[in-house]
């Protein structure tokens, strides 16, 4: 879905603003002197009309009763274009794995609506019923326990808002060649919600951890069979069983009727439609583990268990699937996440990388989640190169493309966080670039 970008209206003001730094940026106190400065820097949009005009125009959605909602609500018919974008990457030898990507260009805030989620699964989504789901806790345990999907939910619950992202978010970008696609088809692997659940730790303290055991191993009730190993210093964390997502009870696509989360850690070690979780004293080095989500590095070694997410930032208005509308002021936004706790300040650069400008952080500002930049910026017209680059609270910032690549092996796709730069055509388009 192409949408075009309208410019601010002119005012005055906006006129009369300078730059703080190359390509039109300007600074983001602007944004951070409230609701009335704003009002008088964006200056009215509205025209006026009296009060005969209004009531002579009334739409025809005035005129007679509207329709009666049913009992779970729906988009407006108007918002159906927007929608995850599909990828299929194995067709010829895995038709069956599938890979969803949130439409990040089309989103506000930071909290993603649950049928917007990103999603990937190896062997389709199984359909589960949650009288015959069971949970099975075993291994170096003092007593193996099983739970069914009514025992875990007799529990007091626990929340958490954290972004989940898959550690092939963005392989798009580890190509030669930049791909042309959306933001949410490049980076969409990504998605923040409120999760609630149970913590790992109340339920492996019930069966009693055996001293020897240091890991353990989950499996999925999906026809894969899929498993990953986690420390047990993670599990006995922060790591949650998950029910809940947003409120209502996770999706099948997310994990029903149970998955595991751990939050700031690689989203393919969460594991969906949990159903075993076996203690062990080494890692199980599992099919899904050493076939894939490894890091294949330029010296020829492969590093496994990486779990963290990197810190990492991307700007989702103006970007590919968005086009600008005229030159004109804009509100340049995106999103900023880190791994290791929360985002301390994002900069944004107009000029390609030779001058930065600070952008505002919308509150609160979560650890280990999504958070919201923006900065004001006006657009003359002609070739523009947009970059965002972040660091979180313990100085993690991002590298460049090609330092990236340089540590990487040539066909490596995990845990990519290098800047990414939008090219500003001369006619509002936006493309993809490597800096």
């Amino acid at each position: 879905m192409i949408q075009s970008l309208k410019p601010i209206s002119r005012s005055r003001v906006l006129d009369e603003l300078d730059p703080v730094a190359g390509g039109g940026l300007i600074d983001r106190r602007y944004f951070l002197a409230g609701g009335a400065a704003i009002a008088g820097l964006l200056g009215s949009t509205s025209s006026s009309a009296s009060t005969q005009d209004v009531s002579n125009a009334l739409p025809p959605w005035m005129r007679e009763p509207g329709y009666e909602p049913e009992g779970y609500g729906v988009p407006s018919p108007y918002e159906r274009p927007v929608q995850r974008s599909i990828i299929q990457l194995y067709e010829d030898v895995a038709p069956s794995f599938r890979i969803s990507g949130t439409p990040l260009e089309h989103l506000e805030g930071t909290i993603t609506p649950n049928g917007l989620h990103f999603e990937t699964h190896h062997s389709g989504v199984p359909e589960i019923d949650p009288g015959r789901h069971r949970l099975l806790i075993h291994g170096l345990v003092n007593r193996p326990l099983i739970f069914t999907v009514d025992d875990l939910l007799r529990y007091p619950t626990v929340s958490k808002t954290c972004f989940v992202e898959c550690s092939g978010n963005s392989f798009f970008n580890t190509l030669p060649e930049p791909r042309q696609a959306s933001c949410g088809t490049i980076h969409g692997l990504v998605s923040c919600s409120e999760w609630a659940g149970i913590p790992l730790a109340l339920l492996l303290d019930e069966a009693g951890v055996d001293p020897d055991a240091a890991w353990l191993v989950a499996s999925g009730a999906d026809a894969a069979g899929y498993s990953r190993s986690i420390p047990l210093s993670k599990a006995s964390d922060d790591t949650l069983l998950a029910l809940y997502q947003n409120g209502e009870r996770i999706r099948p696509e997310q994990g029903y009727p149970m998955r595991l989360l751990l939050p700031g850690w690689e989203a393919s070690a969460a594991v969906k439609w949990v159903h075993a979780i076996k203690l062990t004293a080494n890692p199980g080095y599992t099919r899904d583990e050493t076939s894939r989500y490894s890091d294949l590095m330029a010296d020829g070694s492969a590093h496994l268990f990486t779990f963290e997410m990197g810190t990492k930032s991307v700007i989702t208005r103006p970007s590919p699937g968005l086009v600008l509308g005229g030159p004109g002021f804009y509100d340049i936004s995106g999103l900023a996440w880190s791994g290791r706790g929360r985002i301390a300040k994002v900069e944004v650069s107009a000029d390609g990388g030779q001058s930065w400008a600070e952008a505002v952080l919308q509150e609160p500002v979560l650890t280990q989640s999504l958070t919201r930049f923006r900065i004001p910026w006006r657009w003359e017209g002609g070739p523009i190169r947009l970059l965002s680059r972040a660091v979180d609270e313990h100085g993690h910032g991002q590298p460049s493309h090609e330092a990236w690549s340089r540590q990487r092996a040539s066909n490596t796709r995990y845990h990519y966080n290098a800047i990414q730069a939008w090219q500003v055509q001369n006619d509002g388009r936006v493309e993809n670039v490597y800096a």
